[in-house]
């Protein structure tokens, strides 16, 4: 399961709606409890390099994917995974979402129509190269920073 604290929920929708039409990403940043149990704690906003049409993809450069690393090293919590907006899409990975994804990390789809968020959902990536739906703890969609 994974569950977010309500300022990163709020930062990350406030993302998503803000960069609409285009895809929006960022980091996850918390901590894991032995029962697997992820608590978003921070979430930090994420150029999209893709060259073109960002409105169907995103793309994370080598550099800010190393920042991000370090930055976990330095705040002392986990990079657990990426955020990214759909728009006017529902909240299902895409192949090209597969195809770039790691086992490791949660991978959260905001779904924004038309500007505003619809719904969001949180993915892992299985040692079988396919993503299964990870739990998602409750989001206040309409939530203030």
């Amino acid at each position: 399961m994974i569950v977010f604290q309500n300022i990163p929920a709020a930062q990350m929708l406030e993302h998503a709606r803000r960069i609409f039409p285009d895809e929006c990403c960022g980091f996850l940043y918390g901590t894991e409890t032995a029962d697997g149990t992820r608590n978003v704690l921070e979430i930090a906003e994420v150029d999209n390099s893709k060259e073109g049409d960002k409105r169907r993809r995103f793309e994370i450069s080598a550099k800010d994917y190393l920042r991000a690393e370090r930055q976990a090293v330095e705040k002392d919590l986990l990079l657990l995974g990426i955020y990214h907006s759909h728009p006017n899409h529902p909240a299902i990975p895409s192949e090209h979402d597969r195809i770039a994804a790691q086992p490791y990390f949660s991978y959260i789809i905001i779904s924004v129509m038309e500007g505003e968020t619809d719904h969001v959902r949180s993915w892992r990536l299985g040692e079988d190269a396919r993503f299964t739906e990870e739990k998602l703890s409750p989001i206040h969609f309409h939530q203030s920073i």
